[in-house]
Parts: structure tokens; sequence; C-alpha cells
């Protein structure tokens, strides 16, 4: 396992770091960010995402299925006397959040949800009608679009594209590595949810969902804090190519309404 899967406020710290100095950025062409404007993030883990916008003043809630996630969140908000409303839950299970939110964050989720197009169908009524979603997400082909990082094995969680594998060997060798029953059943879900960059745009076109803006980036913003590297947009020639572009976008950033 990757030391930031292990070590829940440094990846914590990461993701506010990533959120700050890129999300806030992108959503606030779109979006201005300020004082009392309400922010909902559907799969929150440990709400480092949410923590910069909490800083600037919104009403943040995060929702996740992890208990034990939830309580990391509330414990890092509190250590630093910021607010923020977390709740362990199924978030379409919640009542009272109806039309609330100026803003959903959906921050790489989907390619966990096995229904995409009930869950995509369902986003809009929580928010109010000037409302916008930020949606991002790893292509599923890309090096680490199996989410193999979780993996307690060094080897296994820095060995790229081997979600790619026939689904009986996957499952082998993730075996054969000592991964536990929960880590094999995760990462095998991911693996029959798939989600490419096509299949998303074609559920967000068949649920009436508007794409605003989107950008596809060759190095995803967030490894310049896990790794050093500066981002970089996927290169236009292969962003326009369908399927291929899943090899090389590490991350996908879109602005739906």
């Amino acid at each position: 396992m990757q030391e930031r899967q292990k070590n829940r406020k440094l990846y914590f710290n990461e993701l506010s770091i990533t959120s700050k100095r890129y999300y806030i950025p992108y959503i606030s062409k779109y979006k201005k960010i300020e004082k009392g404007m309400n922010v909902l993030e559907i799969g929150c883990g440990d709400g480092g995402n949410l923590l910069p916008f909490a800083e600037l003043g919104c009403n943040t809630t995060g929702v996740d299925l992890s208990t034990g996630r939830i309580k990391d969140a509330i414990l890092f908000f509190e250590e630093r006397q910021i607010k923020g409303d977390f709740i362990a839950s199924d978030i379409f299970k919640l009542k009272g959040l109806e039309h609330k939110f100026d803003l959903i964050i959906c921050h790489d989720v989907i390619e966990h949800i096995k229904d995409k197009a009930t869950f995509l169908s369902n986003l809009p009524k929580y928010m109010n009608p000037e409302g916008i979603i930020f949606m991002s997400f790893p292509a599923w082909q890309m090096p680490f679009g199996g989410h193999q990082q979780i993996c307690k094995s060094k080897i296994i969680s820095h060995f790229p594209f081997i979600h790619l594998l026939p689904t009986f060997m996957y499952k082998s060798i993730l075996k054969i590595a000592g991964e536990n029953t929960g880590c094999i059943k995760e990462l095998i879900s991911i693996k029959d949810t798939r989600t490419s960059i096509e299949l998303f745009e074609r559920l967000v076109h068949r649920k009436s969902i508007r794409v605003m803006d989107k950008q596809l980036f060759f190095i995803n913003p967030h490894y310049e804090i896990k790794f050093g590297l500066k981002p970089r947009k996927l290169p236009a020639i292969i962003g326009f190519i369908p399927y291929v572009r899943n090899l090389f976008t590490t991350s996908c950033f879109y602005i739906l309404k």
C-alpha cells in the first residue's frame, strides 16, 4: 500500500492542497466561491477536498458510505477548528438535502458506482437552480485506473496497468500477493464498473446533463503534491481520439449543469 493510503492525515492534507490549488480555481470560472454558499461532496472520504471551501466560509457537507472515513473527517476538521458537516450514509437515503446546494463535488467516485445512470440522474435534485457539479475521475485504461494503489503489497500498489488483465488473472495475482478479501472485492468491483471517458459522456448526454467544460490531464494535478510533477493537459491531438485518450488521461475534470 502506498504511504498516503495508510497515513490518512497525510492524504487529507494532500487532497486539501490540490483542491485549493486546482479545483477551486477551475470551478471559480463557472461559479464564484464565496462565504455562505452550500457545498456538498458525495464520497468525501476524509474530507480533504472540502477543507479549503470551508476555510473560505462555505457551508460544507460531506457524505460517504465509510463510517471510518467520516470519523476521520470530523476529527481532522475539529483539529483545525473548522466547521463542516459529515454524514456516514448513502446520499440517496438522506432526506432534507434536496435543492440545497450551489456546488456538488464528485471526486474519484463515479468509477466505483455500478449503476452510473441512476447516480447521474439523481444528482441534479440536490442542486439549487443556479447550482453546478464538479466531476473528476481517472480514465479506466490509464496506468492506475483500477485504484491498485490501495493494495497492501508494495509491488502491486506500484504496478501500472495490472488492472487491465483478465479478471481471473487479476484476482489470482491479488490473492498471491496476500491482499485481503475486502480489498480484492473492491478492486474487482472497480474493474466491473470501469469508467471510460466515452461511457461517462454517453451517460451524461442520455440524462440531459449539460457539459459546461471538460479538461483531460496527461499529468494529474494531484501528482504535483504526490510526485512533484507539474500538471499537464492532454495534447489536443490525443484528446480528440476516442478510446485511445483513455490510456493517457490520468484525470478528467468536468463542470456539469
